[in-house]
Parts: C-alpha cells; structure tokens; sequence
C-alpha cells in the first residue's frame, strides 16, 4: 500500500533532503488534502516538534479532521500520544524516544503498550549508516534497525523504518535494508526513504511492506 506524507515545518507542508535542506514548501493544504483523501492512510509528521523547534499542534489537529492520519514528530510521552488520537490520529509514531543511553526503552515501551492499544502504536527506527538515527536524525546509536526491532516487538503493532542515506534523494529503495527488517518481525512494516516509483511500490508490496512516499509525489515524479 501507498502511503503518502505531509510533513510540516513553520506552518507549511515542506520535503527536505535527508531531513536538512529545504528542497519544497507550499501552503496548499486544501489542495494536497483533496489529492490525498482516497488514500486510507496518511503519514503526518510534525519536523518542528521533532526538532525541539516548535510545533504545528493546530494544523495537526486540522490535518487529523480532514484525513486518516497516522501521526509522528515529537511524540515523546503517554499523555501527548493520548492527546494525539483525541484529537483524530488513528495510529501514532514514537522514534527517539523508544531509546535512552544508546539502547532500547524497554521500561518506556513496556508501559506504551499498557497505556495504549499495541496496535495503534507505531515505532520508528530510523537508520544512518546502518545503525539506528535519533534527535531528527542527528545521532547515531551502536545498534543496529534490526536489534532495535527485536527488541521493540512486543509492544508495537507496527514498524517505520526510515533509511535516512537514500531519504528525499529519489534515487531507489535500499531494498536489502528493507529485507532485513521486514525479516526481524512479523510485526507490520512500512519502509520510507528513495520510494520513487510504483515498481518499487508493488515490491514492497510483493513484500508485505507498506511504501510511504513524499518527494516522488510532491514532484510529479510518482503518479498517484
């Protein structure tokens, strides 16, 4: 399945190349939500609120109304998840804060799943240089996509695995890294990072692998 994303920056829709440099902004909302609103998925992550710069609390609290969003960027606590799907979100993604002193949140996962339904909780274990990426992809943790999967599964219904190297460059999948992970689980999956054209869509698919794709679609580039 094709999942397509808005992320938000300063109040706009924006794509950055491997989360730094600013490549697309635009303020049509009205447009991409009516582009979007077939899709029985939507990935809506707040960058603001994942880089400790700010939120956009109103326009995702808008975005979760008009769209089935699953919602990322930021989420750090129970009580801010919780707030998360009142307001309409019907999965949200936890990422940096799964990990504390270089290792997996066991304790943290452990009470996620108590508090909240596993299968409206999403881990994202982005990966730099073959290790997992956190703090908006700024540090690198001596572990590996598929330790850190291991470890999480009992207490996710779902797993992002973002490949920071190829993310925003539309050049292609790393498909071996996707492999990978889509073997440490029988959780379900859904890889961002390169997705650029509906052949690796269906090979993701073909896969069990659900494709999030942003750049590709924002540029024309990956009709939908």
């Amino acid at each position: 399945m094709l999942i397509p994303s808005i992320d938000l920056q300063g109040g706009r829709i924006v794509q950055l190349v491997q989360g730094e440099r600013l490549a697309l902004a635009t303020d049509d909302f009205d447009g991409w939500i009516a582009r979007f609103a077939r899709f029985p998925d939507v990935q809506l992550i707040d960058l603001d609120a994942a880089k400790n710069a700010g939120d956009n609390d109103a326009l995702v609290r808008e975005l979760c109304g008009r769209l089935p969003c699953r919602v990322g960027g930021g989420v750090r606590t129970i009580e801010r998840a919780q707030a998360l799907l009142e307001a309409g979100a019907r999965k949200v993604i936890f990422g940096s804060s799964l990990f504390r002193s270089g290792a997996v949140n066991i304790g943290f996962a452990e009470e996620l799943s108590r508090q909240i339904s596993p299968e409206r909780l999403i881990a994202a274990v982005d990966a730099r240089g073959g290790q997992v990426a956190i703090d908006g992809w700024r540090t690198r943790l001596p572990i590996t996509p598929v330790e850190a999967i291991r470890a999480l599964e009992p207490f996710f219904g779902e797993f992002l695995f973002t490949n920071v190297d190829v993310e925003g460059l539309m050049q292609g999948i790393d498909r071996d890294a996707i492999r990978a992970v889509r073997d440490a689980t029988s959780r379900g999956v859904t890889a961002a990072g390169g997705v650029t054209t509906q052949e690796e869509v269906d090979w993701l698919d073909g896969l069990r692998v659900n494709a999030v794709a942003g750049m590709a679609i924002y540029t024309g580039r990956l009709k939908i």
